[in-house]
């Protein structure tokens, strides 16, 4: 024993800190680092196998999964796509428009995940901003923290809720009802809106970064290989056309109209080619001398995503990506050797540098070329960058999307009468949508994203650790002096101290590492525990200064071309304010003293 933990306790607590210090200062994927820290537990004898593995088999973590196919159900019958043609409307101010999107997104969160949400609405309220004339800076913000409150409002809206109720089961034997917190997110939601619409002189006005794209001849020159060249048979590399002073060359258009994009240095150059370069334009008109070349009189290369041989698309850098602080040729991920860089674009303004020579921050915008037929270019990259192109947004509605509705429905009906269990009644509806066809089997496949289901199954464990090893109760104890005994400063601590830990770590491991320390806690003060855990659920969810708070943040932070500060000057004033309304509103209805 030392300072009154067991040996047990402390390789517990060095786990907790290495991870949380690996997620806050590494690139190491979170799947990762959790499976690392059970792997740890498992070779020092903190747990045992079965406890080990436990979250893998947890019933929250199920749920979870079988969720994914829910919702991929509701995603290709158009269901989303219906709500955004037809509810959002053309509100005639900035407020109008805000509440208008606050409660849509949020509604639509209490049921489904908020990543596929706020990914599905992106770019429609891109383009519902522009027809309104607001910057989408002004409402890419509220979009995400929307999603983030009706996320609070059912126990199935966000991960942490089915991982606090879930471990709430098995401890008590009680089950939590699917609307549990759904009159305290409420609440928290109105005052939220209401918030943003008194603050939101300090929501941004950012320009968006794919503006800065749409005019090509700001960033490329376009080159035509005259008949007489002296560098006709020769290959580019020995023309010296492929690695110039200033810029690089995006592409060939032959005289046949095919397009050769990425080049490579061993094409032989043709009368009547055209050169496509992007860089600095004063060093690429320097190469048009040099090289006796002519400049095209109608450009062919434009910013377009319908040509049959290549497509421009944009995406944001992600901020754990291996790109970060990175220049792109010197990036070692596959698919990046068949891209070309087109420009790149950081908080708003195109940088005019050789793309290729860029390093690359978190949240910058890139502009890419590549061939329509290399899909698989977008899967190698998912983990480096968000894709997020304005293209319109498919409207295929009609009966799917009615019976989508309806399986949907049915699975929550028969969860809050408890006529089945959460999980019974997810994995039913799972299975009605394959069986009408609402998704096909390989989409329903596709739709679970086994990354997050790792780090949800790993939080588990993380919080089996910390209560198994006595750590959760220590920390109780120490917590409870601290308090000096007081039911409601014990709430009050303990919501400051996740919401602003859920800054920076997962809301579903932040839930899983408080919940014994919040048990265990109450229990000792002798308090129900039940109204601490559903405080609890809502400050784990309630992170907004920071856009590492939350996935739904970063969905946003690049296609809003936002600053770091944007979130920090809003956000931090909007974890104040949520967290007074949820100490509030829990102990109205669960009063604790």
């Amino acid at each position: 024993m030392l300072l009154g933990l067991t040996i047990y306790a402390w390789i517990t607590v060095f786990v907790v800190i290495t991870i949380f210090s690996l997620l806050i200062f590494t690139k190491l994927p979170a799947e990762f680092v959790f499976l690392a820290g059970i792997g740890v537990f498992l070779l020092t004898g903190v747990l045992d196998a079965e406890a080990a593995l436990a979250g893998f088999s947890s019933t929250s973590v199920v749920v979870i999964g079988v969720l994914f196919v829910v919702v991929a159900g509701m995603e290709h019958t158009g269901f989303l796509q219906w709500i955004m043609r037809y509810v959002l409307g053309t509100p005639s101010s900035l407020n109008k428009a805000i509440v208008k999107l606050m409660l849509t997104v949020a509604s639509l969160s209490s049921i489904l995940s908020n990543t596929t949400v706020v990914a599905m609405f992106v770019n429609v309220v891109k383009m519902w901003g522009k027809r309104l004339n607001i910057p989408p800076s002004k409402l890419l913000i509220p979009l995400s923290y929307a999603s983030g409150m009706g996320g609070i409002c059912t126990i199935l809206g966000t991960p942490p809720n089915l991982i606090i109720s879930g471990m709430y089961a098995e401890q008590t034997g009680e089950h939590m009802n699917i609307f549990v917190t759904t009159i305290p997110g409420l609440f928290c939601l109105a005052v939220g809106i209401l918030s943003i619409l008194a603050m939101q002189r300090l929501l941004p006005e950012r320009k968006a970064p794919e503006e800065v794209f749409a005019n090509t001849e700001d960033y490329t020159m376009e080159f035509l290989v005259p008949s007489d060249s002296k560098y006709i048979g020769s290959t580019l590399g020995d023309a010296g056309l492929i690695k110039v002073q200033g810029g690089q060359l995006l592409e060939v258009i032959g005289f046949d109209k095919e397009v050769v994009s990425p080049v490579t240095k061993d094409m032989v150059v043709m009368g009547g080619d055209r050169l496509v370069y992007c860089g600095q334009i004063n060093d690429l008109i320097a190469l048009r001398e040099s090289h006796g070349l002519m400049s095209t009189v109608n450009k062919v290369f434009a910013f377009s995503k319908d040509k049959k041989d290549r497509q421009l698309h944009t995406a944001n850098v992600r901020f754990n990506s291996p790109l970060v602080n990175c220049r792109w040729n010197e990036a070692k991920i596959k698919g990046t050797e068949d891209v070309s860089l087109v420009a790149v674009s950081r908080h708003g303004e195109r940088l005019c540098e050789v793309p290729a020579e860029i390093e690359l921050h978190a949240g910058d915008t890139v502009l890419l070329e590549y061939s329509p037929k290399a899909k698989y270019i977008e899967r190698n990259l998912q983990r480096s960058l968000e894709f997020f192109d304005d293209e319109e947004v498919l409207t295929r509605t009609g009966w799917p999307t009615v019976v989508s509705s309806l399986i949907m429905l049915g699975m929550i009906l028969l969860s809050s009468l408890n006529i089945m269990t959460l999980l019974q009644s997810s994995v039913l509806a799972a299975l009605l949508m394959v069986i009408f066809r609402c998704c096909t089997p390989q989409q329903a496949m596709r739709s679970i994203n086994w990354n997050i289901l790792m780090i949800f199954a790993s939080s588990v464990v993380l919080g089996s650790a910390i209560q198994n090893t006595g750590l959760a109760e220590m920390l109780a104890n120490v917590v409870v002096g601290f308090c000096d005994s007081n039911p409601l400063l014990l709430m009050f601590a303990v919501c400051l101290v996740a919401t602003f830990t859920t800054e920076f770590v997962s809301n579903a491991a932040a839930g899983a590492m408080f919940y014994p320390i919040v048990y265990q806690a109450a229990t000792s003060m002798g308090c129900d525990p039940f109204p601490f855990l559903i405080a609890l659920m809502i400050s784990v969810s309630s992170s907004f200064a920071t856009p590492i708070g939350s996935p739904t943040h970063m969905l946003v932070y690049g296609p809003g071309g936002y600053r770091f500060t944007d979130f920090v000057r809003i956000g931090f004033w909007m974890n104040l304010i949520i967290l007074a309304a949820n100490i509030f509103i829990v102990n109205v209805l669960w009063p604790v003293i």
